[in-house]
């Protein structure tokens, strides 16, 4: 038979109850941001196609772009060299309806002229309007003599990839 002091000796008070329910919760909350981040940070869906040179991009001068074909010819994309010099490559395919974009200088932007979506040149972002996703970007290869080459497609991202 347990005594009423062993009873009360099991209980926990209501100060300490809130402390483990507090802690349990933030633990939860901590997996939680922590799986979402990795679920954010997943790798995007690379296809690879055969490698194709893109003629003119080695006279390409910073802040210059040029249209080209991958990966195939119906398949219209845009080369960009950034004011650093560094070379960048997305799909001209509008996210939203398929619109052909094209680059604004003035504003330094990837506009879609069917509902005025507009994309970051620097990573294909969404800056405005209806597109629910990045353009998706070229992979792109530098190789000997300055040539530069698309080697693939990556979708749903908009970090750069050299």
């Amino acid at each position: 038979m347990t005594s009423h002091k062993d009873s009360k000796q099991s209980q926990i008070n209501r100060r300490a109850f809130c402390n483990r329910v507090l802690a349990t919760s933030a633990g939860v909350m901590l997996i939680a941001t922590n799986l979402d981040a990795e679920t954010t940070a997943a790798p995007q869906r690379l296809l690879n196609y055969p490698p194709r040179k893109i003629d003119g991009a080695e006279k390409l001068m910073p802040g210059e772009y040029l249209y080209f074909e991958y990966p195939k010819a119906a398949d219209v994309a845009i080369l960009m060299r950034t004011t650093e010099g560094q070379y960048q490559a997305f799909s001209r395919k509008c996210a939203h309806l398929g619109c052909s974009v094209h680059f604004d200088a003035m504003r330094r932007c990837l506009v879609c002229p069917c509902h005025r979506g507009t994309y970051d040149a620097r990573t294909g972002s969404v800056l405005y309007g209806p597109p629910p996703r990045p353009l998706d970007q070229v992979v792109l290869q530098m190789r000997a003599g300055g040539e530069v080459w698309a080697v693939g497609t990556a979708f749903g991202s908009s970090e750069p990839r050299v």
